[in-house]
């Protein structure tokens, strides 16, 4: 974070001075970079609060709050950088320095792509890193492309290559950060995460032994990193085999499935008019 503001300063100034909107973006996507990092790192640290007696679950979610604000805020600022780049190219004003332009942007290659690969082993499995990792490789990608710019511009004087370019780069960071977005969204409104089949799970309960049904069946996401799951077994009689079915369904979720936090309650066929509830799976 202290290293990704420190070239924030260093690229908003010389974007100013040599009148690039292409260092102007990236330098716009590097603020969001420091967010996404602050907020990837809040979020992180919160998500390994002990539960209390006001929040039972802890504060696991704000792994995912920050993951769908960084695809937010991301969207956002490209959005606004797109519509300055509209108008730049309707009614070119300014003159870039191509050279200012490829040392900085260079700089910023160095800045991104170092980070990214900070966050790259981390964010396979937990998008709220996903989300910061975006952030960083994109803004890579966009100094490279930017690099690029510069040189055009000074081999060709074509002003208009600095507007058109930062178009471009606005819909590269779009199209990363939609997958992202809608992740995100998902978890937040408790959808079934990612690489988890439900058709699965209700074939593996139904093959218990001893299980003749179930119902209420839900699983969602807890946070970036974590699965929870709830479900109501039927069993046959009360033979005294409740503990065992526990013991195997809790194993082979967590092995399986890698689910480890389940609230399974086992009934008898007896029970089973009184005990369902309205939401059927």
């Amino acid at each position: 974070m202290v290293l990704n503001s420190a070239y924030l300063v260093i690229e908003a100034i010389w974007g100013v001075l040599s009148h690039s909107l292409a260092l102007l973006a990236d330098a716009g996507h590097n603020l969001s970079d420091i967010l996404a990092l602050g907020a990837a790192w809040l979020a992180h640290n919160l998500a390994r609060r002990s539960p209390t007696a006001r929040y039972t679950y802890g504060l696991r979610r704000s792994s995912i709050l920050a993951a769908l604000s960084n695809a937010v805020i991301l969207l956002l600022v490209t959005g606004g950088i797109a519509w300055e780049a509209v108008l730049r190219l309707l009614y070119p004003t300014e003159t870039v320095s191509g050279w200012t332009v490829m040392v900085v942007a260079a700089l910023g290659i160095l800045v991104n792509g170092g980070t990214a690969l900070l966050l790259m082993k981390g964010q396979k499995n937990d998008l709220n890193i996903r989300g910061a990792f975006l952030h960083m490789a994109t803004d890579a990608l966009a100094s490279l492309a930017v690099v690029i710019t510069g040189g055009l511009v000074l081999l060709t004087g074509l002003q208009w290559l600095d507007p058109a370019i930062s178009l471009l780069i606005s819909a590269l960071i779009v199209l990363t950060t939609w997958s992202l977005l809608r992740d995100s969204l998902d978890m937040a409104l408790d959808a079934v995460p990612k690489g988890i089949d439900m058709n699965e799970i209700d074939g593996f309960f139904r093959a218990l032994p001893g299980v003749t049904d179930l119902h209420d069946l839900h699983v969602w996401a807890m946070s970036t990193t974590e699965t929870a799951l709830t479900a109501h077994l039927v069993r046959t009689s009360d033979d005294g085999s409740d503990q065992r079915i526990l013991d195997t369904a809790n194993e082979m979720l967590r092995t399986r499935f890698g689910i480890i936090h389940t609230t399974i309650q086992i009934e008898t066929e007896a029970c089973d008019v009184n005990c369902v509830g309205t939401d059927r799976v």
